[in-house]
Formats: C-alpha cells, structure tokens, sequence
C-alpha cells in the first residue's frame, strides 16, 4: 500500500468506519425490535435467538476466510463486494414475509458483513504504521461501537414505533451505497505479500463446530437430550479435527502458532467474555424494559442510553491509553467496570429499581467502551504486517463467537427458568442464572486481562512474531528454489 497524507489516511479510517457501524448497528437496532418480532411474526424465545445468532454465527464462521482472501486477493476488492452483498441482505431482510426468511436474510447480511470488519481492520493496520496512531485509530474505530449502541435504540425504537420493524433494515441501504462509492475512490489496494491458500476443510470444521454447538445450546430447553447430544458431539469432533488439520497444514486457515502469544491469546478469551457479555446484556434488557415493564421502542432506547453513552466516550480514551501506556490499564477497568455491572443484577436486582438499573447500564456501559482497543490493537501489533488480516480476523471472529454463545446461553437460561408461568413474573427469577454468568464473563476479562499484558507475556509476543518472521523467510526461500 504506497504512503497516504495524514488527511487521506483519516478519510481511510472514516470509510473503514462505516462499515463497522452498518454491522453493529443492525444488531443494537435489532436488540430494540425484538418484542415486535415476536408479537407479529409470533416468533418463541428461541426463535428470537435465531434472528440474532444466524447473523452472527455466520460472520463469526466466514470472518477468518474473509481475512485471508482479502490478504490474498486485494483488500479493496473483498471490502466492496462485503459493501454489496450487505446492502442487498438488508433489503431482503426489510421484505421478509416470515420468520424463517428472516433468518435466511439475515445469513445472507452476515455473509457481507463478514468481508467488512476484519478487512477494514486489515486495511487500517496498513494505513497506519505507526504504533501510537493505529492505537488511536482503533480507539476510534472502537468509539463507533458505541456510536451504534447509543443510536441504534434511539433510532431502532422511533422507527419501529412510528413504521414498523422491517424499517429498521431500510438506513442501511444509503450508509451501504455512500460507503461503497467513497471506497471506489479514496481507499488504495493492498494485498500480502505473500498469498495464502485456501483452507476449504478448516473452513467446514468451523462451520461445523460454530453451528452445532450454537444449536445445542439454543434447543436445549426445548428438545430432548436425544435430539440435542448429537449436536454437542459434532461440535465437539469438528473441535478436535480442527485442531489436528490445522496444526499439520502448512497455510491453515487458524495458524495455531498465534496462540503461543500470550497476549494475542488472552485477547482472544477476553473478546469472548467481553462479547458474549454484551450479547446476553442485551438481550435481557430489551426483553424485560419491553415485555415486563411495557415500555414501547422508544422509550426502551432512551434507557438504555446510560449504558450506549458511556461506551461511546471511552472508546476512543481507551486508544488513547492503549497508545501511551499499554492495554493493562484499560483491561483492568473494563473487567472490573462490567464484573461490578453483573453483581449489581445478580445480587441485588438491580433491574427492579430505576436507581440501580442505571448504575447498571453506566457500569456496563464504561466497561465495554474501555475493552475494545485492547482486544484489537494486542491482536493484531504482534503480529506481522503481512498476517494482519487473519490475526484480526481471528479477533473478529471472537468477537462474534462470543456475542453468539452470549445470546444462546442467556437465552436457553431464560427459556429453561420462565417455563410455562407468567411471564413478567418470572422474568426477573428466570434471568438471575443468567446474570451470575454475564459476572463471570466480566470477572474472566478482568482476570485474564491481568495475566496476559505483563512483560513476560509481551515477551511471550516478541518470540511469535519473531518465529512466524522467519518461518515466512524459509518459506520463501523454499518457494524461490
């Protein structure tokens, strides 16, 4: 990628992120239409599940291969072609006559989701060479997240209460099309220097592995044992070859060598927790502002910006930090901001006071503006430049992963304790199991945090990079001769 001025470079980092909010705000806007869904499409708990965990499972299985054919092929080129199969997913999605075509849509959304955010980080690792400013850059790639959170209820619940739920899909149709013809003009091509091949057997183990285990989980409270084991020993066979494949092919689709850094490691477990965290998080806040307490879209969105906000001012202050003293701090405060959020729920009920509901919502809300930055710059700063799409594409990939378990789980919890009872009265009962794991999910960022961002750990990433370096260097020699 040749040299750009510091004003290109900051156009660069303004369309990458465009496509970072298309992404995360159908999910928040989604979040918000969950009841509306429900009532006219007489959708059951698990089937709201599905219209959220269809979109995700499916970019959580092709973010990796995204990554690695856009190293391959040309980043701009996959970001494009993302930019068009998204925008035309959303409007299938808004013409959805049922629920099942709901979820279709939804997978084909995911598939052009999944060539955006690991190639837009890609191409603003490339853009930005210099440690402090791609620390800042990823602050505020991070900042839009908060951006889609603070909005995305707002504008989901005013559209869905004055239009319907089907507008929600409709804003992405112009962000989609302005996106892709300021692509076309200003973001360069690049590509690795070296290619990888496919990995189309690695490619079907995730599969395999992320969807079985994703239906275990969700069909568990309603489907026998029979029905269900089967699924669980898939994902845990997919688990097992994978594992195996990889680790003896030579360009895999998951270089296992990555996880011998330990930060690059913990980022993975921490994107997890932190992202299933905020999958389960809202989806017991919508449901119970909604069907419990009987708040229309609207008036759901608005409280649920003490949570949005916070995570919109301390994104970009978590890159800053992550820039000038390292990921430690901001780990720290993440991890102990969204433990604190869950106790409140899981102890106190903080739900059933309008007090402690909003402390809630700010805790949580500081919490995952401060986890971002960290998760994405320790992927991808230790590793080569060349692998900087697959190493935040893994990244990505845990991202989604957590946010899909998170909603499963959470959801499977709440179906299993609400039962056949009343609903809003026990809600409240149903979701605590739910709650004491969203704490364990904060108290594993924090724990983990905290172990993989000392100095043995970064040097634990200097030795992986050096390593994979020269791997590249042999193997090239290989090739030339």
């Amino acid at each position: 990628m040749p040299e750009l001025s510091p004003r290109r470079r900051l156009l660069v980092l303004a369309i990458c992120c465009m496509s970072l909010l298309l992404v995360s705000l159908d999910n928040t806007v989604l979040n918000v239409a969950l009841p509306s869904l429900q009532k006219e499409l007489h959708a059951s708990t698990s089937g709201l599940q599905w219209t959220i965990d269809a979109y995700t499972l499916v970019l959580a299985s092709l973010l990796m291969l995204a990554g690695s054919t856009a190293d391959r092929i040309g980043r701009r080129r996959v970001f494009t072609a993302g930019l068009v199969v998204f925008t035309l997913g959303s409007l299938l999605c808004s013409l959805a006559p049922n629920l099942d075509a709901l979820v279709a849509f939804r997978m084909v959304q995911a598939v052009g989701g999944s060539m955006l955010n690991p190639v837009a980080m890609s191409i603003i690792t490339n853009t930005f060479t210099d440690p402090r400013e791609r620390a800042r850059a990823i602050g505020a790639w991070g900042a839009v997240v908060g951006l889609s959170m603070a909005a995305g209820p707002l504008v989901g619940g005013l559209l869905v209460d004055s239009v319907g739920w089907r507008s929600i899909f409709w804003i992405n149709l112009p962000v989609g099309l302005a996106a892709l013809v300021l692509t076309l003009r200003f973001v360069p091509e690049s590509r690795a220097p070296k290619a990888r091949r496919a990995d189309p057997v690695g490619q079907l183990l995730v599969i395999a592995l992320f969807g079985s285990l994703t239906y275990a989980i969700i069909e568990a409270p309603h489907a026998p044992l029979s029905a269900t084991a089967p699924f669980g020993a898939l994902a845990l066979g997919s688990l097992i070859a994978l594992l195996r494949y990889e680790s003896r092919r030579r360009e895999p689709l998951i270089d296992l060598r990555f996880f011998r850094s330990a930060p690059f490691s913990g980022a993975t477990v921490i994107a997890v927790s932190a992202f299933a965290s905020l999958g389960g998080f809202l989806f017991l806040s919508t449901l119970y502002l909604q069907n419990v307490r009987g708040l229309s879209a609207l008036e759901a969105g608005l409280w649920m910006l003490p949570m949005a906000l916070p995570t919109f001012l301390c994104a970009p202050l978590s890159g800053r930090l992550v820039g000038n003293r390292g990921p430690r701090l901001p780990l720290l405060i993440a991890g102990g901001a969204m433990t604190a959020a869950g106790l409140l729920f899981a102890l106190f009920e903080a739900e059933t006071s309008n007090a402690t509901l909003v402390a809630g919502y700010v805790l949580f809300g500081v919490g995952f503006g401060f986890v971002n930055a960290p998760i994405t710059n320790t992927a991808v700063s230790g590793m080569p430049r060349a692998q900087a799409g697959v190493a935040s594409a893994v990244a990505s990939t845990s991202r989604q992963l957590g946010q899909a378990l998170g909603v499963a789980v959470i959801g499977a919890v709440l179906a299993a304790g609400v039962g056949s009872s009343s609903y809003a009265e026990r809600f409240v009962q149903a979701s605590r199991p739910g709650w004491w794991i969203l704490t364990a999910c904060g108290l594993a960022v924090l724990v983990v945090g905290a172990a993989t961002s000392g100095r043995w750990a970064r040097a634990t990433a200097r030795r992986t990079a050096e390593r994979l370096e020269e791997a590249e260097i042999r193997e090239a020699a290989g090739a030339d001769a």
